[in-house]
């Protein structure tokens, strides 16, 4: 962490420059310093409130932002359809101290800089206290939230405290021990739930951070804690301790699964929206993921290709595994009868989009062939944009970052208590609430498609890691999952597979499986990221990561 980042003041503080309230212009325009953000003359504190919510921008956004696709594109479930695309590099193995493709440690030491000086300087403000006690509070959990992105990363990290440190200092921090970093976070996050905004605010106040925010922070870090890749003993305590972190998410009482699955993502507010990053409405997303072959104003470049791993994955509508007998499954129409989720999720042909079937058979419109960019695999990406099956074009569309939602807090507390009191009645009490909303049918034993009886737990956890795969797709969890379940050296050593479609005379389609590209995953080292190599070079106390040292 050297000064290179250490004299950011904040992202946007073109918004601080026009809510200045000096009558004389004593400071030029286009250099504001700390006595201007945090005057003690702005008696409305619109200056230090700038500054705060300049620093949420420094959270992660939806996008695509890892080569030209979405992060869990270089995951099993999908790739990028740009030949050469860099997110490939993570798929073969090309990441390197000098090539970190995901690399959050600028930013996230950028942002706890930010926390640590609004937290330094906000008492000089002439605001209430009361105001003051709560946004020193979500400062502290942005720092907490900062601190966590670098220790799912990299493990444990340095922790600088509240040290503002100067542009001239010579940092030469050491790390921190993983159990340091996530204690650290814990302990902020305690200590600071009670004095956030309650769960439930206001229009204006949504995306500011909560006391549901900071307990749904708790449990990821401490789910994560429980998980192999942390628990390498597997202390059974620490799986009571993320069960119980969710469930205090629960017992709040003020969050739900909202009704529709697809508007989830394309609304502002929702009863199961615990914490997000809000973006100005855009079709953006759409005109980087949409299918290719819409030739008007609604063009899409198709940059991610959602794989057949992932179709797969997704159940009947009746809840059963599509390799079941029972469950119905045609391969000559794989797409019929499915979980409605599947709908909600991929682009595949046949679909309806922008008034007209999806075209991804061998010549279609949307997979026409040639050097135009196009599916790899035979689907594009649904999630996440507008409903416009029925539209010409695409409009812009209210999408904000979902960091935390109630679906997720119902996943983890089924994780978590399978794996420390086995498959009891809570653990099938929640993957029926995510099956119901998603819209299986329930059965005559009212179970979702869940099989009854079982008592083997690890058994439930292939299904929980299933639900939450497919419940969660392309929300930037299956990239950690794979990693904190420690599978990763499993499935990411196994091909990416598309579905190659064929239209015969009478119109009818055949289905043939095939390999869209190779992957490759070294579980020596690759469960964890490598430092940056200028911090390597620039600091003499930093350690690597085992097998990064060169």
């Amino acid at each position: 962490m050297q000064r290179k980042y250490f004299l950011y003041i904040i992202a946007g503080l073109c918004v601080v420059q026009t809510a200045c309230k000096r009558t004389l212009e004593t400071e030029p325009q286009d250099r504001l310093t700390e006595e201007l953000v945090f005057d003690e003359i702005d008696k409305n504190a619109d200056n230090a409130k700038a500054f705060l919510l300049g620093t949420y921008a420094l959270l992660p956004s939806i996008s695509n932002r890892i080569g030209n696709t979405l992060l869990d594109a270089t995951t099993d479930d999908g790739m990028a359809s740009i030949d050469g695309d860099r997110s490939n590099d993570y798929r073969l193995g090309r990441i390197s101290p000098l090539n970190v493709l995901d690399n959050a440690w600028d930013n996230s030491y950028k942002g706890i800089r930010q926390a640590n000086m609004f937290l330094s300087k906000i008492d000089r403000v002439p605001t209430t206290d009361e105001l003051k006690k709560q946004w020193k509070a979500e400062a502290r959990f942005l720092r907490a939230f900062f601190y966590f992105e670098l220790m799912k990363r990299w493990g444990g990290v340095p922790l600088v405290g509240d040290k503002v440190f100067g542009f001239r200092e010579n940092i030469n921090l050491s790390r921190n021990s993983l159990e340091e970093t996530k204690n650290y976070i814990v302990a902020e996050l305690d200590a600071v739930k009670d004095d956030l905004q309650p769960n439930i605010m206001a229009d204006g106040e949504v995306g500011r951070a909560n006391k549901g925010a900071a307990l749904a922070l708790k449990a990821r870090v401490l789910l994560y804690w429980a998980s192999p890749l942390y628990n390498e003993g597997n202390t059974p305590q620490w799986w009571t301790d993320a069960a119980n972190a969710a469930k205090d998410v629960m017992d709040l009482g003020v969050y739900t699964l909202a009704t529709a699955y697809t508007d989830l993502f394309i609304t502002g507010k929702s009863t199961e929206m615990i914490f997000a990053k809000m973006q100005a409405p855009s079709q953006t997303l759409e005109q980087q993921n949409g299918p290719v072959g819409y030739l008007n104003a609604a063009a899409g470049r198709g940059l991610t290709s959602p794989s057949q791993n992932l179709v797969d994955a997704f159940p009947m509508n009746n809840g059963l595994p599509i390799t079941d007998p029972l469950s119905g499954y045609d391969a000559a129409n794989p797409y019929t009868g499915r979980d409605p989720r599947l709908d909600a999720t991929i682009l595949y042909n046949g679909k309806k989009w922008l008034n007209r079937p999806v075209e991804t058979f061998e010549g279609g419109r949307d997979k026409p062939g040639g050097i135009v960019t196009q599916t790899k695999t035979g689907y594009y990406l649904r999630k996440f944009m507008g409903k416009f099956e029925s539209t010409a074009a695409y409009a812009n569309t209210t999408r904000h970052m979902i960091h935390f939602r109630y679906a997720e807090t119902l996943l983890s507390y089924a994780e978590a208590l399978n794996e420390a009191e086995g498959p009891v009645q809570a653990v099938y009490d929640n993957l029926v609430l995510i099956r119901k909303r998603a819209g299986i049918k329930a059965g005559a034993n009212n179970l979702y498609g869940l099989p009854e009886g079982v008592t083997d737990k690890a058994v439930m956890r292939k299904i929980i890691q299933n639900e939450r795969r497919i419940e969660m797709a392309f929300e930037e969890q299956r990239f950690w999952d794979i990693r904190r379940w420690k599978i990763a050296g499993e499935v990411m050593n196994q091909p990416v597979e598309g579905m190659k479609i064929d239209k015969l005379a009478d119109g009818t389609f055949t289905y043939t499986r095939f390999n869209a590209a190779a992957s490759v995953f070294d579980a020596a080292r690759m469960y964890w990221y490598p430092i940056p190599y200028a911090e390597i070079e620039t600091n003499p106390n930093m350690r690597q990561n085992e097998g990064w040292d060169y």
